[in-house]
């Protein structure tokens, strides 16, 4: 996994990722939103539906921790061994809503998820043990870690899976 030196390092891949993974979407056409190819495990509705799924759950992780509220992660009554259950609620969650309403619903959070990571200062984002949701695993990782994993890293997997189904 990379690492990054400093707040605006992790913004910038975030940025430079999500921008790429978007681009892959502008020869996509609506009929096709829903299709299966073989060799790609998610249509292009829920590649889209996953990311902008966990990018909200890690922003409701946080405004519940700040309210006082426990977090339970990954989710209430799914337990990190069932994930497949959580992404289905992401598929299920969107389902209906056209490419661009998507898209659009993918910018907005992940503007979101930087302006989160823009207020949260370098201590929070790189200490461990600095947020109850972030060290809710055996793992103990810093918040950078849960951003990276649930923004860069997923953006990067899937715009080579989104490629990939467009060859297909």
């Amino acid at each position: 996994m990379r690492d990054y030196g400093n707040k605006q390092e992790l913004i910038e891949a975030i940025e430079i990722s999500y921008n790429k993974f978007v681009a892959e979407f502008t020869d996509i056409a609506e009929k096709d939103l829903h299709k299966r190819i073989d060799g790609v495990d998610k249509t292009p509705a829920e590649m889209l539906a996953y990311q902008i799924g966990w990018l909200r759950l890690v922003l409701s992780w946080e405004k519940d921790e700040m309210a006082g509220k426990k977090v339970v992660t990954p989710k209430p009554n799914i337990k990190w061994n069932k994930l497949g259950e959580l992404y289905q609620s992401f598929y299920d969650e969107y389902k209906g809503l056209t490419l661009e309403k998507l898209l659009k619903k993918f910018e907005k959070v992940n503007k979101d998820f930087v302006n989160l990571i823009k207020s949260l200062n370098d201590k929070i984002l790189f200490d461990e043990n600095q947020r109850q949701w972030a060290s809710s695993t055996p793992s103990k990782w810093p918040v950078w870690r849960w951003i990276h994993i649930n923004s860069v890293a997923p953006f990067t997997n899937f715009r080579s899976k989104i490629r990939k189904w467009k060859k297909g």
